[in-house]
């Protein structure tokens, strides 16, 4: 496993890291998921050099938390953490806004030590920028924390060039977590060259498309799959996307990988500045992805997935309409 650096004063991490978002959360419940196989994968990703993780305090409101903590008591390596907070959401999992303001932000990070059963917290950060709240206000309450030694790193997650840009001057922004992979590419008309100025590393979220660029996407997904309200994954817009995936799946088939190594691989090809999440829930899957690593793509090959996938080539937006109000356009 290769090493990439976060930012220009953050840690060393794994070139491919793990998103533990769906082993409790969105792809169905927490309830409907294997406890033992999420652990057992988590377990697999450490053995194979993975020393990155990435959650949210929300991901079943606080099960992804108490999920890790679970599986690494009994781990002599400890991974780097990255944790999300900011959405709040009912007993029943309902979303009911957004809160980042400072006491809120301190209170999260109360909870979250708690479940993680650390002392600190790697990296923190947002998962959206609240339009109710300065960003320099959320920022500043994070880096409290940082000065008070309760977190190490300045996280954002789907802020605009200029939010990002606000949140550096408050404080050093080390990572933005961010979607990025063929089917969604809108950082590269700003925000992926502002991050690089500031020297602002990006942790991509989403490289094989929500399961879009596998190939094996299903056309009719079930009522806890929260891509069934995406407009992206719905009736004309998912078949116009499916018949796109055959692209990719004929020039795998000439690379001789499969259509998910190669969309990971792609995002790797990037840039050093990227570090691709994978959010393999089974061991078979956390495999065949992180094999990724060993798929060489020649300037090339780049160069025709890049014509081949420009941004828009995909219909339908990749959130709700109200969750497009919160990310990157």
């Amino acid at each position: 496993m290769q090493l990439r650096k976060l930012g220009k004063n953050g840690p060393m991490v794994s070139e491919l890291s793990l998103g533990c978002m769906g082993m409790s959360d969105f792809y169905g419940t927490k309830e409907t998921r294997d406890r033992k196989e999420s652990i057992a994968t988590i377990h697999a990703a450490l053995d194979a050099g993975v020393n990155f993780l990435n959650t949210g305090d929300f991901y079943g409101i606080g099960h992804n938390e108490l999920l890790i903590s679970e599986a690494l008591k009994t781990r002599p390596d400890k991974p780097l953490i990255s944790v999300k907070f900011g959405a709040l959401r009912t007993p029943s999992g309902d979303f009911i806004g957004y809160d980042a303001r400072p006491s809120s932000v301190k209170n999260f990070a109360a909870h979250t030590l708690t479940r993680l059963g650390t002392d600190v917290i790697d990296i923190y950060q947002p998962s959206r920028v609240d339009p109710n709240v300065p960003i320099e206000d959320t920022v500043g309450a994070v880096a409290e924390l940082i000065r008070e030694g309760k977190v190490r790193y300045l996280g954002l997650s789907e802020a605009s060039p200029e939010n990002l840009r606000r949140a550096h001057k408050v404080y050093p922004v080390t990572a933005l977590e961010v979607e990025y992979s063929l089917a969604t590419r809108v950082i590269e008309k700003e925000l992926l060259q502002t991050a690089r100025e500031l020297g602002v590393s990006v942790v991509a979220y989403g490289v094989v498309g929500r399961g879009l660029l596998t190939g094996t996407i299903e056309t009719k997904l079930g009522v806890a799959d929260f891509r069934a309200n995406s407009p992206r994954f719905q009736g004309k817009n998912l078949e116009a996307n499916l018949e796109r995936v055959s692209l990719l799946q004929e020039l795998a088939k000439k690379k001789g990988c499969s259509t998910a190594q190669l969309a990971i691989a792609w995002v790797l090809h990037k840039g050093n500045d990227i570090v691709p999440l994978i959010g393999s829930t089974r061991r078979a899957s956390l495999q065949e992805n992180l094999e990724a690593q060993s798929v060489k793509l020649s300037a090339e090959e780049i160069e025709t997935l890049d014509a081949t996938f420009p941004e828009g080539t995909f219909q339908g937006d990749r959130y709700p309409a109200h969750g497009m109000q919160l990310v990157v356009k």
